[in-house]
């Protein structure tokens, strides 16, 4: 059930965190891996040690990221058989301090750049009646924190946005899971500092990024008859 051989997969934030690892993950089981993200010298290293194809793009960027997607699939020769939404950026700041410019990029990368993606491969996806969307949310997409704004109104917004998409995949042959992470230790939290901020979890009782990534590679690899449609991971 862990054998991913034959199967194509793309992977969006790919270039550290929970989309680095799931990357790695899903091309040491076997799949094609096509990692989306904008450094390009973190993509240049992923695939030269883990062979995953490099797709540079800012997901904030419309036209760059169809016209990449579109080029992906042509070498592919249709839709990826794996979809995994990781691209994501996070900021903390109450509702009356947050910035218009942090809550539109908050927006942007964690809600409409799915959205994005799904647009474009889920037409080719629902015609060819198999494959499998994975996005992931967070326990901030389903709980209240205190300066969480942003984060929060694009968690929230992707797992609206997820609900009615299994609705509408509903015998299609098409499958799509949502993976909750708790706090997770990522890139992410550095300009944080958590360990120093009393309101904010110590990086040593967060999850690793490799334990969600374990936590997508169990859904990619069960059985195209089993559906995941929401996984919660939290520590033990």
């Amino acid at each position: 059930m862990s054998d991913l051989s034959g199967r194509t997969a793309l992977v969006t934030g790919a270039s550290r965190g929970i989309g680095r690892q799931v990357a790695e993950s899903l091309s040491r089981a076997g799949a094609r891996v096509w990692g989306l993200a904008r450094s390009e010298d973190d993509l240049a290293d992923l695939s030269r040690h883990h062979g995953v194809e490099p797709l540079r793009v800012d997901l904030r960027d419309e036209t760059a990221t169809w016209l990449a997607l579109d080029d992906m699939t042509d070498v592919m020769g249709g839709a990826p058989d794996i979809v995994v939404n990781a691209a994501g950026t996070f900021g903390i700041a109450a509702c009356d301090k947050e910035s218009v410019a942090s809550f539109d990029a908050q927006i942007a990368v964690n809600l409409r750049g799915p959205f994005l993606v799904v647009r474009a491969l889920l037409p080719a996806m629902l015609e060819r009646r198999s494959g499998l969307i994975v996005n992931i949310g967070s326990v901030a997409g389903r709980r209240a924190f205190t300066g969480n704004a942003a984060y929060s109104a694009s968690k929230f917004g992707l797992r609206g946005f997820h609900e009615v998409l299994l609705e509408e995949l509903k015998g299609s042959g098409v499958r799509a899971s949502l993976v909750e992470p708790a706090a997770t230790d990522t890139p992410l939290w550095d300009p944080l500092e958590p360990d120093s901020d009393p309101n904010l979890p110590d990086r040593a009782d967060m999850l690793a990024a490799s334990e969600v990534a374990d936590a997508v590679l169990f859904i990619a690899t069960r059985s195209d008859t089993v559906s995941i449609p929401v996984l919660r991971v939290e520590r033990g």
